[in-house]
């Protein structure tokens, strides 16, 4: 009985992530199917010469169609359509704050040049002595620096998850003498949250003792430089 149990637990540990990856995959093919498809033509809709349903279609009109947007949009007549857009929901009290907010989040989020939620850290609370996990998103600007940040020791924006969904938390402001940087990518800080804990990425000791050694390299050629110049 207890190679059995044995067994079957080994079997669930490397079925189980296959099931549910698949499953969501297939979820989410029929969730944009079930949005899109309604909107084409009966003429182009494989579903209507086909005995069968074609699963993945509405996802990949989905993507052709986002990409034309975004090309017709790079160039100078989609850039006026899109401004003239734009100018329209501006002149829509509640729905010109909800679309400002929401480009502003997706421009951030999307563009290379940001550092935004690139980095984890460590931060205290909600007490002394007890630290959690947290995305560094980007130092803080315009009043909230202001009024409780310095030049010396500006402001950080952190957004603190929950566990297990790391899509709910809270926005918080810390110094940043008092937020620890962490070199664990953003995945991985992802899943040791959504595990509780239980996934623990290994800490890569090369990585401290490679910082050191480049510390270590850099001093040195600054001293030989000091050197070189007073001789």
């Amino acid at each position: 009985m207890t190679r059995l149990r044995n067994y079957f637990l080994t079997g669930f540990i490397v079925t189980a992530p296959v099931a549910i990856t698949l499953y969501l995959t297939w979820s989410l093919i029929r969730w944009v199917d079930s949005w899109v498809k309604p909107y084409i033509p009966a003429r182009y809709n494989p579903d209507t010469y086909l005995p069968f349903m074609v699963p993945g279609f509405g996802l990949i009109v989905a993507l052709i169609v986002i990409t034309l947007v975004g090309f017709l949009t790079a160039n100078i007549i989609g850039r006026t359509i899109v401004s003239y857009g734009e100018y329209i929901l501006d002149r829509m009290p509640l729905i010109r704050s909800v679309y400002k907010m929401l480009k502003q989040m997706l421009e951030m989020v999307f563009a290379e040049r940001s550092d935004s939620f690139k980095k984890v850290g460590l931060v205290e609370y909600p007490r002394k002595g007890v630290w959690s996990l947290v995305f560094i998103a980007v130092e803080a600007r315009g009043e909230v620096q202001e009024r409780v940040g310095t030049e010396e020791d500006p402001m950080i924006a952190v957004f603190m998850p929950t566990t297990p969904n790391p899509t709910t938390g809270f926005l918080m402001y810390y110094a940043k003498s008092d937020v620890i940087e962490l070199a664990m990518s953003v995945e991985e800080g992802a899943k040791l949250i959504i595990s509780a804990g239980l996934l623990s990425p290994e800490y890569q000791e090369t990585v401290k003792t490679l910082a050191d050694e480049a510390l270590t390299y850099k001093g040195a050629g600054t001293t030989q430089g000091r050197k070189a110049n007073n001789g």
